[in-house]
C-alpha cells in the first residue's frame, strides 16, 4: 500500500472485501440458485434490468469472450429462461430477452433474499444496530460513485 494510506483506509477496504464476499456467498445460498452458475444468474439479472441485450453485450458486460457467452446462453435457453431472436436491424446478431420463466426466476430469487437478509436483521440486530447499517450503507453508497 501507498504510505499516505491510512492504517484505518487498509483495514476498512480488507473487512468490506471479506464481508461483502462472505455476504454475496449467503444471498446465492438463499436464492437457491445453486442449479445456475454465477455468470448464468448474472446474465438472467442483466437482462431483468436491461430488457434485451445482444449476445456481444452481454458477453462484454461480463468480460467474457463471445464464445463463453454463447454457452452460458444456451444453458439459459435449454432451462427456458430466455428466448433468442434475430435482431430486425441486423439479421447476423441475436436478441436475448427473459421468458416468463426467467422473470419469475430472477423475482423469485430476488425476494427470497429480500427476505432472508431482512428477516435477519430482525431477528438478530437491534433498532439502534439497523440504523447504524442504514447509516453506513449511505456512506458506502459514496464508493459506487468514485
Amino acid at each position: 500500500m501507498e504510505a499516505d494510506v491510512s492504517e484505518s483506509a487498509v483495514r476498512a477496504a480488507r473487512d468490506l472485501r471479506v464481508v461483502f464476499s462472505r455476504l454475496r456467498r449467503r444471498l446465492r445460498e438463499v436464492a437457491a440458485t445453486h442449479d445456475l452458475t454465477p455468470s448464468q444468474t448474472s446474465v438472467l439479472s442483466q437482462l431483468s434490468k436491461q430488457g434485451t441485450a445482444t449476445a456481444s453485450a452481454l458477453a462484454a458486460n461480463e468480460r467474457v469472450r463471445p464464445q463463453s457467452m454463447a454457452t452460458t446462453l444456451t444453458a439459459l435457453d435449454e432451462q427456458g429462461l430466455i428466448q433468442r431472436h434475430p435482431d430486425p436491424e441486423d439479421g447476423r446478431r441475436q436478441l436475448v430477452t427473459l421468458t416468463a420463466a426467467g422473470h419469475q426466476r430472477v423475482e423469485g430469487d430476488r425476494q427470497a433474499r429480500q427476505e432472508w437478509l431482512a428477516r435477519t436483521l430482525q431477528d438478530h440486530y437491534t433498532e439502534d444496530e439497523r440504523q447504524v447499517v442504514i447509516e453506513a450503507m449511505a456512506l458506502l453508497e459514496r464508493l459506487t460513485r468514485q
